[in-house]
């Protein structure tokens, strides 16, 4: 994805350590690098990311709120293991929320936030032509940080963050031969809603990206 792309869609205040430390781990965990159900400790995780040992037992915190990684005293910690059939209920979960922070974000749009989502388009485009699969996960993560940072509604926030995650680890392990053309597409057609100021339409478009994600998750289950 063009560095470019994403610098216009991070348009925020410098990254603390911690968020460093978060973004770092949450990749590692999506893309699979640190395996489902397996064992690591602090320490090594501290030496593969490069960051100090407060931000990123900040991060370790954050995680396991969301049920991404298990404290294990005295024994380390573990990856969530990666069961398909959580997938369909992550997304049950997600459904709700997601249409709320998608007619909020149409209803609240502003100039800036306009060209950050139409930034998120291009580079969910760009990745489905060079099939550049890690690019489109990270073009999907600003994205739904972005639907948070804008929403007024806090607790569908901070409620769709960590399904989001989940979601997207699941979709990484699980996608079909297809599953990226038509992943963006269905996320391309939240922005175009949200860019035309239709709340209604935007809530629409979210649910049918859930519906595609659970159809992916119910073949997965099979």
């Amino acid at each position: 994805m063009d560095t470019s792309m994403v610098d216009e869609l991070q348009a925020a205040p410098a990254e603390s350590s911690a968020s460093k430390a978060y973004r770092e781990l949450e990749r590692l965990i999506v893309t699979l690098e640190l395996a489902p159900a397996s064992s690591i400790t602090e320490g090594a995780l501290i030496e593969r990311i490069g960051l100090g040992r407060t931000p990123v037992r900040e991060a370790i915190q954050r995680l396991a709120w969301e049920g991404l990684i298990s404290v294990k005293p005295r024994a380390g910690l573990e990856i969530a293991p990666l069961d398909p059939a959580d997938w369909p209920r992550v997304l049950e979960t997600r459904r709700g929320p997601e249409m709320i922070l998608a007619r909020s974000a149409a209803r609240l749009l502003t100039e800036p936030f306009a060209e950050r989502f139409q930034s998120a388009a291009f580079a969910m485009h760009d990745a489905v032509l060079d099939k550049n699969l890690p690019g489109f996960l990270e073009a999907d993560k600003l994205l739904d940080d972005l639907l948070g940072e804008i929403s007024d509604n806090r607790f569908a926030a901070r409620l769709a963050a960590p399904l989001q995650t989940h979601s997207r680890r699941f979709w990484y392990r699980y996608r079909t031969p297809k599953g990226l053309a038509e992943s963006a597409a269905g996320h391309v057609a939240v922005i175009q809603a949200i860019l035309a100021r239709d709340a209604v339409s935007a809530g629409n478009e979210a649910g049918k990206l859930i519906d595609l994600l659970t159809r992916n998750a119910t073949a997965a289950t099979r």
